[in-house]
């Protein structure tokens, strides 16, 4: 298991570039509006690019079991299918031709054939919880698995209640991993916080993270990204981004615009690093999807 303690993240070699200036490739102040969403998604908490239609995405709700495809440009929906009964569904990420969502209780549901006459689901069920709330879902193709985050840390798991913890099912064996593949750890915050530029947004960073009494941290969504092999996690509670490199270390934390991110719930990237960030209605404003072209090429 990979511990955040030693945050000095700034020095890896990524692609040529430093871990650091890739995780600060995207202008988060201008992402681009490619649409409100449809009442339908009000409360969208899943996306993934759609490797089988280009330029579409996929998004799940946490309410339906149904899997929705958006158009990448418009927002538009073009189409939903349902794959099993209604449930808390808070994450979706397509490999090859099928589609994987999980439950917040750590349920998988494989989806083969999405929308056709012999569409079919396999269910894996886990030692994993609602007291986890698992909330985000992404494939890591290089080592071949699905990195599954969680919201909260479980009571009497034997984990640090001062962390957030990250796990792993194997796609080969099918079988989720007995402990945390990583753990997002508050002291690994409080280092990485310590060695950065005091600006602003560095301030409502130390306001969430060192001005409260118990860690906040609660993972929305998680994505890897093609190019660096960077972990992008947000946090609704906070409007916080936090990059990490593949080997666990703190390359980056965001504080979101509210103004954009009011509940930022979905995370996806294209193959060229584009970024997709979604957001779940909020008061009166509709749901919406945000891209953000990657700046470094």
């Amino acid at each position: 298991m990979f511990r955040f303690l030693l945050a000095g993240a700034c020095a890896l070699a990524i692609m040529g570039l430093t871990a650091q200036s890739a995780a600060k490739s995207y202008n988060y102040d201008q992402p681009v509006l490619i649409g409100k969403l449809p009442k339908e998604l009000d409360e969208i908490s899943g996306l993934s690019v759609s490797p089988a239609h280009r330029n579409e995405l996929l998004a799940v709700q946490d309410e339906e079991g149904k899997i929705f495809r958006i158009n990448a440009k418009t927002g538009a929906l073009l189409w939903a299918i349902a794959f099993w009964k209604d449930g808390d569904y808070e994450g979706i990420e397509a490999i090859g031709d099928d589609i994987w969502v999980v439950k917040s209780t750590g349920t998988l549901y494989q989806v083969t054939n999405p929308g056709q006459p012999d569409q079919a689901v396999e269910k894996f069920n886990s030692f994993l919880t609602g007291d986890n709330d698992v909330e985000g879902l992404a494939y890591d193709a290089r080592n071949n698995r699905l990195l599954l985050a969680c919201k909260r840390d479980a009571k009497d798991d034997g984990n640090d209640k001062d962390g957030r913890y990250v796990y792993a099912f194997d796609l080969a064996t099918r079988k989720l991993s007995e402990k945390p593949v990583y753990a997002i750890e508050l002291e690994a915050v409080k280092n990485f916080l310590a060695s950065c530029e005091k600006t602003t947004g560095h301030e409502q960073l130390c306001d969430f993270f060192l001005g409260r009494d118990e860690y906040d941290l609660a993972p929305s969504a998680i994505a890897v990204h093609p190019l660096t092999g960077q972990l992008f996690i947000t946090s609704s509670v906070g409007k916080v981004l936090m990059v990490l490199n593949a080997d666990g270390r703190i390359d980056h934390l965001e504080r979101l615009d509210k103004k954009f991110f009011a509940q930022p719930e979905g995370l996806a990237f294209s193959p060229d690093g584009t970024l997709y960030i979604s957001t779940e209605k909020k008061k009166s404003e509709a749901a919406r999807v945000y891209r953000l072209p990657y700046l470094v090429r």
